[in-house]
């Protein structure tokens, strides 16, 4: 199987982002990478090697993509992918899967909150039009390089779902 480096993917390769719970150390980092790299040296999908890379930001967040130009993935293939990082989830402790958390700059550094804490702190103006906010929700490579990723709350999703006190479509 051939593993590339994750700045070589190609643009529309296809992405997967978990965001841990907490920041994670520099050892458990090594444990997780390891046994990604591990995982994606052996991924396959329909008996075919599936080329993939990671990438790990801000002690919080693993991406990892896939060429499906070269192999396209499967529903087998990515429930694989998904029970390694659960079975990683219990090793380390902190949760690497939560579609219902929201990940944005804080005060304190990047903070993961509830929805329901993250509308709390939008209707207070704790978050702002500036806020940075993460878009878990991207699906290629490409949309990361294109900034997509790390982005303004007013750019964001988040606004449409968690409206913000005086801003506007014009200021969208």
């Amino acid at each position: 199987m051939r593993m590339n480096q994750f700045d070589q993917l190609p643009d529309q390769a296809r992405l997967y982002v978990f965001g841990a719970s907490r920041p994670v150390t520099p050892t458990e980092r090594d444990i997780l990478l390891g046994a990604v790299d591990e995982f994606l040296g052996v991924w396959q999908a329909h008996k075919a090697d599936v080329v993939a890379a990671r990438d790990w930001r801000h002690d919080r967040f693993l991406l990892v993509g896939a060429d499906e130009e070269v192999t396209a993935l499967s529903g087998c293939s990515i429930d694989s992918l998904t029970r390694r990082i659960k079975e990683l989830e219990l090793q380390l402790g902190c949760s690497l899967i939560d579609g219902g958390a929201v990940f944005y700059r804080g005060t304190n550094g990047i903070e993961r909150v509830s929805r329901e804490v993250f509308a709390r702190r939008v209707a207070q103006g704790d978050v702002g039009p500036g806020t940075i906010v993460f878009n878990n929700t991207v699906t290629t490579v490409g949309h990361v390089r294109a900034d997509n990723w790390e982005i303004p709350f007013e750019r964001s999703w988040h606004a449409q779902l968690f409206p913000t006190p005086g801003l506007t479509e014009a200021g969208k």
